[in-house]
């Protein structure tokens, strides 16, 4: 029944459409004339075999009919393969998709020295081929373009015929795809008349423009470079990948795809916990049976991050027929990855802009138990110091690097910034997933001006974007906020509880609030509606300790008329009100304790979480428990 419920759900949000109306026209400054070159996430190239591109062959890229040829073909194998897998053997149908997808990445095969097997080509490299404008005159697809809803909207400021879509040999090392950067950016220039380029980078273009900005940022060939969701220092879902050590998340599986449609129905909470080991035993016999096709290429190694860089290639690697592979990735892991705090801040020091904005708040998909976007872990993609997933710094923890005295811990004191590449120039996102950079309003917002403006420096150049922030995507529903205070920051300054709909069409009325860490009551008016983009200002009563270095969590229950009628958000917020406190260890808990978690033994709690029941029951009780204590 628990396959069946996520299998339906997934595919039900998966299928759903969302209609977001993009706030055209909030890029404030002066917009630069400057080409914007997009930098895409992997895999964005179309690879070709053979003598030309008009006579080659596709090698990346699927094509759907050979797909439906091929599992037509197979059909009795994987009807007896499912058979199987019902009875939770999952070799054999792994063994049926193995060999089909060893033959179908056949012709994009590397040798064990991460050369590549087969003489492969792209489409075009040049820049005018790769001009928004050629392709939208030229070509009746869109496979050429990168990022089409942000590319979109880039356009509206400074037009298709200066936008540029970088593409490289993605099997490759980041050191090579940094060299075809370099190569593309000349191209840029030249047939633009300008003398430097924007860049803005997604997940493996942020690795491939930061390898970049180390190796050849000395040249200032580029004036703003934007990261987002960087793949800087590696993906936690390669590692589990690599080693066949899946752990799915389904919960944070469902959250992933309730961001990417911004549905506002929430689901997710419906299989927390129930995870689906099927899942796990699927992916972990499928993936070592096609490390053959796809094991040795460059860039999958240099995705490995480096806390588990060395077991990962000790486990894999044969250290004399992999030799060159290894001294590619060693020399990424070794030297150039270090080496980017000092280059990015030299870059900075001659004139130009570094951004950085990082997904957090999510365990990684696939088990690696890490702070992350889901995909990326916050470490890897900032070089940001983090508590383990469900952790936090400890009440009084003290950032590591000094940072001139700037505060460079998170709200919910999940990750310490002062150790990050640029720790001033790093954007967190808490609730951003991997790839939802344009689905959240502020990210979407954010990234723009510092990609088509120069008037944002630094995380303190504009108070509306300040380096810490809670997302504001549409399925968290509320964003919530104390009045006077910063974001994610409690003190006696606090005149009220801001709590914003941030949803696109539904309604939310305001049905409970509590607070987990200090006493603190809400007066809540449940007659009040909030229209999409409304919010309301909720008095509160109880004193804030005079006290810093200690978190609160601060969790809203609210109504609205969806498939799902209730639901909740939590947000951690720092108190900063005097001395900060004694040190009290490592790590705390992060997740917030409910009234209803008083009242239920283990015993119970283990049934309710098998049963998925322990959401409901959490959220029922809180409100019935707030109206009781206002009667009262």
């Amino acid at each position: 029944m628990k396959k069946l419920l996520c299998i339906v759900l997934s595919v039900v949000l998966a299928v759903s459409s969302c209609f977001f109306a993009s706030a055209i026209g909030e890029v404030e400054g002066e917009i630069s004339d400057y080409p914007v070159i997009i930098v895409p996430g992997y895999s964005s190239t179309n690879l070709y075999y053979g003598e030309s591109l008009e006579a080659g062959e596709a090698v990346w890229g699927l094509d759907f009919d050979h797909v439906l040829e091929r599992v037509l073909v197979r059909i009795a194998d994987i009807a007896l393969g499912l058979g199987t897998f019902a009875f939770d053997d999952a070799e054999y149908i792994t063994d049926v998709l193995a060999e089909e997808m060893v033959v179908l990445f056949e012709k994009l095969r590397c040798n064990p020295d991460g050369t590549s097997a087969y003489e492969l080509h792209q489409d075009y490299t040049d820049a005018l081929h790769k001009n928004n404008a050629y392709l939208i005159e030229n070509r009746t697809d869109t496979m050429y373009r990168q990022e089409i809803e942000i590319s979109e909207e880039i356009a509206y400021y400074i037009g298709h015929e200066n936008i540029y879509n970088f593409s490289c040999d993605f099997r490759m090392g980041a050191e090579s795809c940094a060299a075809e950067l370099d190569t593309f950016i000349q191209s840029v220039k030249e047939h633009s008349g300008k003398d430097k380029v924007n860049l803005f980078a997604v997940s493996h273009g942020g690795q491939v423009s930061a390898t970049y900005l180390a190796l050849y940022g000395h040249k200032g060939d580029v004036d703003n470079a934007v990261l987002t969701i960087p793949a800087i220092g590696g993906a936690g879902i390669a590692h589990d990948a690599m080693m066949a050590c899946f752990d799915f998340d389904e919960e944070c599986l469902l959250r992933f795809i309730e961001n990417g449609t911004m549905t506002e129905e929430n689901y997710n909470w419906l299989v927390k916990a129930n995870q689906l080991g099927f899942i796990d035993t699927l992916a972990n016999s499928l993936f070592p049976k096609i490390l053959p096709a796809i094991g040795y290429w460059g860039s999958l190694w240099d995705f490995i991050p480096l806390a588990q860089y060395e077991a990962t290639k000790a486990a894999l690697l044969d250290s004399e027929e992999s030799a060159r592979l290894i001294e590619i990735s060693d020399r990424f892991h070794y030297e150039i990855l270090p080496s980017m705090p000092e280059k990015f801040a030299k870059c900075i020091e001659n004139g130009m802009n570094i951004s950085i904005i990082s997904g957090t708040g999510n365990r990684i998909l696939t088990g690696m138990n890490e702070n992350s976007d889901a995909i990326i872990t916050v470490n890897a993609s900032t070089g940001a110091t983090c508590a383990p997933y469900g952790k936090r710094f400890a009440d009084g923890y003290v950032q590591i690097n000094p940072c001139d005295g700037k505060d460079k811990i998170s709200p919910s004191m999940e990750i310490d910034a002062s150790t990050a590449y640029l720790p001033d120039n790093t954007w967190f996102v808490d609730g951003l997933f991997h790839g939802m950079t344009y689905k959240d309003n502020y990210t979407r917002i954010l990234m723009m001006n510092l990609l088509l403006t120069d008037r944002i420096t630094d995380v303190y150049s504009d108070a509306n974007f300040p380096q810490f922030k809670y997302s504001t995507n549409a399925s968290h529903t509320v964003h919530t906020a104390f009045g006077g205070c910063d974001e994610g920051i409690l003190s006696d300054e606090a005149n009220s509880l801001v709590v914003t709909n941030v949803c696109a069409n539904s309604n939310v009325r305001i049905l409970a609030v509590e607070c987990d860490g200090i006493d603190l009551q809400f007066e809540v008016d449940p007659s009040e509606k909030l229209l999409p983009g409304a919010k309301t200002e909720i008095a509160f009563t109880g004193d804030i300790p005079d006290v810093s270095g200690q978190v609160v969590n601060v969790t809203v229950y609210y109504a609205m008329n969806t498939i799902t009628p209730i639901g909740y958000r939590t947000q951690a917020f720092r108190i900063v009100n005097g001395e900060l406190v004694e040190d009290a260890g490592d790590y705390a808990d992060s997740e917030a304790t409910m009234p209803f978690d008083g009242i239920i033994d283990m015993n119970v709690e283990t049934i309710l979480r098998g049963l998925g029941l322990k959401e409901v029951f959490t959220m029922i009780y809180s409100i019935v428990n707030y109206w009781f204590a206002q009667i009262l």
